[in-house]
């Protein structure tokens, strides 16, 4: 089987630019129902994407960014998610609702130890950027798929519009860390220590920023339903093709243990909205 052509990093970055909004018919957004549990959706996907440079600044601590092409990659990447951020923002303005508005001090006492961690891990070890080229993967594709789920649980035109658009910019931030995670696991020290510290540590993006009660609304709301476990299994089973990390089931497992297999089986498969708790579904003011 022939190699996947390497990721052009001199390209994407030529063309790294914020996601172009032009045409969409952002008058037209209040004309179509915004159910409730997607504006919920869309204020943690807006707050997290608005929370990148608390993410870069933690790995400017790190041995990351003494690779040049991830040196690169990482400002085009801050950018474009800064970005999707303010479009997701604009579009939850035109349908009449508040954003979130990121505050610093937000962050769990565990998430900032976790941050602390982290800069240490990634001084001293060498293979520091192989787990988080993985991490990064990880987060990216359930990023991404987490915005398809959106498009088909909400059937709203202008934010399908919107949000293919956001899509092909996390499809190639996917496809970098994807890469690049692919290169450096094939050291099978590294690929061990990836796959402890994924597996014992991962949680989704969000996790230890927003409340609990938000983290777990949007797994119940997106990946609930035979339609939100079969996308739980592919992130899983993509991610799974990476060397060493054969069989984990990292999403699919945090929804079983967050979320429980009984609650999802109470949510509407038109959706994800639970029978009888609408009330849960309510954004908050």
């Amino acid at each position: 089987m022939m190699e996947p052509a390497p990721f052009d990093i001199g390209r994407y970055v030529t063309r790294s630019r914020a996601v172009d909004l032009s045409g969409i018919a952002w008058d037209e957004v209040r004309n179509y129902p915004l159910p409730a549990g997607t504006v919920r959706t869309l204020r943690y996907m807006q707050d997290i994407e608005c929370h990148t440079i608390v993410y870069l600044r933690e790995l400017l601590a790190t041995r990351v960014i003494d690779d040049p092409e991830v040196a690169a990659f990482l400002p085009c990447w801050f950018y474009e998610e800064a970005f999707h951020g303010r479009a997701l923002a604009r579009f939850l303005e035109a349908a009449g609702h508040s954003t979130i508005e990121r505050v610093r001090s937000r962050e769990s006492f565990r998430k900032r130890l976790e941050a602390a961690a982290i800069a240490g891990i990634g001084r001293m070890w060498r293979d520091f950027t192989a787990a988080h080229m993985s991490w990064g993967a990880i987060n990216e594709l359930t990023t991404l798929t987490g915005y398809k789920r959106l498009t088909e649980v909400a059937q709203h035109p202008v934010l399908d519009e919107l949000l293919k658009r956001i899509i092909r910019d996390e499809s190639r931030h996917f496809d970098f860390y994807f890469r690049q995670a692919e290169r450096r696991l094939k050291s099978p020290g590294a690929a061990r220590v990836t796959r402890f510290l994924i597996e014992h540590f991962w949680a989704p993006v969000g996790s230890g920023v927003q409340p609990v009660e938000e983290v777990r609304f949007l797994a119940r709301y997106l990946l609930s339903g035979p339609e939100g476990r079969d996308a739980a299994r592919r992130i899983d089973s993509t991610i799974g093709t990476l060397p060493g990390l054969a069989g984990v089931r990292l999403v699919e497992s945090w929804v079983d243990r967050e979320c429980g297999r009984g609650d999802s089986d109470r949510f509407s498969a038109a959706g994800g909205v639970p029978v009888g708790d609408v009330a849960e579904c309510v954004p908050n003011s």
